[in-house]
């Protein structure tokens, strides 16, 4: 049975070496492209429907391992808004895939609130069928007070919606008079996002390109490529890519602070987004 977090799949010796790397610095957000389940399902001549399965056991393991290095925020890239234009029968094989996990998520909620998990859907949760928006937001709600590991998952995403969003967003800000236009400034539009920055991105599969994603958030971030497919991403890949981001990584940014009518307006936006879900799930 596949679960969020999957226990028992660290040796002594991974452990070991997990406590060596965690003597250098540690990045606070890692974001993972998680690219090659269709080629892994090829590779093996199986269904994609079985690499995309696969590739959500790897998160499971993944998700443990960075509990286990103290990383307290991961970005997973899941589903874009272009992957709607794939064939039929693969995008209902994901929403089933999604429906599946999210289920299993609210079944094992006990667990998931023990470990700490914080689930965050980002992404135009419009798009998603009715259903499976009810349950994205259920999860979303039931873990909101967790603070050990914030999960992003990047669903019905891309970038360019995300800015977009977010320009709307402070348009509306401005025209309700919650804002004056000498207030919109980068750190007010890197607040109205969904996602945060990254201080190392991930992607597997031997690509190099980012695919719209997070294009606002990683000017600053260390970019690691691995040829590995997903579904066989490892341990020692992942190390490999956080000593890469120990050998490159610059001063972490320091966040300015923001006006007090600025602050408000980014509460009232959260206040609003957790109303939005809510509306989902009645």
């Amino acid at each position: 049975m596949s679960t969020w977090i999957k226990e028992n799949c660290v040796s002594f010796f991974e452990l070991f070496c997990i406590k060596v790397v965690k003597t250098g610095r540690i990045p606070q957000h890692i974001a993972f492209i998680m690219d090659g389940n269709r080629r892994f399902a090829k590779k093996h001549s199986v269904q994609s429907s079985t690499g995309h399965s696969r590739g959500f056991d790897k998160l499971s393991e993944t998700l443990k391992w960075c509990l286990d290095l103290g990383i307290p925020e991961v970005t997973v890239y899941a589903f874009s808004i272009e992957n709607f234009k794939r064939s039929k029968e693969e995008v209902n094989a994901l929403m089933d895939l999604a429906r599946d996990k999210f289920q299993r998520l609210l079944d094992e909620i006990h667990q998931i609130n023990e470990w700490g998990v914080r689930l965050h859907v980002a992404g135009r949760l419009t798009l998603l069928p009715e259903d499976l928006r009810a349950l994205v937001s259920r999860a979303m709600l039931a873990t909101r007070h967790n603070n050990k590991l914030r999960l992003n998952i990047a669903y019905a995403y891309t970038a360019c919606d995300e800015i977009t969003r977010a320009a709307s967003y402070v348009i509306a800000g401005v025209s309700s008079k919650e804002l004056t236009p000498e207030d919109i400034d980068e750190d007010l539009i890197s607040q109205t996002l969904d996602l945060s920055e990254p201080e190392l991105l991930v992607r597997t599969s031997g690509e190099v390109r980012l695919s719209d994603f997070m294009l606002w958030q990683i000017s600053n971030t260390v970019l690691y490529f691995s040829d590995v497919l997903w579904p066989e991403f490892t341990i020692w890949n992942l190390l490999a890519a956080i000593i890469h981001f120990q050998r490159h990584a610059s001063e972490p940014t320091v966040l300015k602070d923001m006006s007090d009518r600025k602050l408000k307006f980014t509460e009232n936006l959260e206040h609003r987004r957790w109303q939005e879900l809510e509306k989902y799930i009645t």
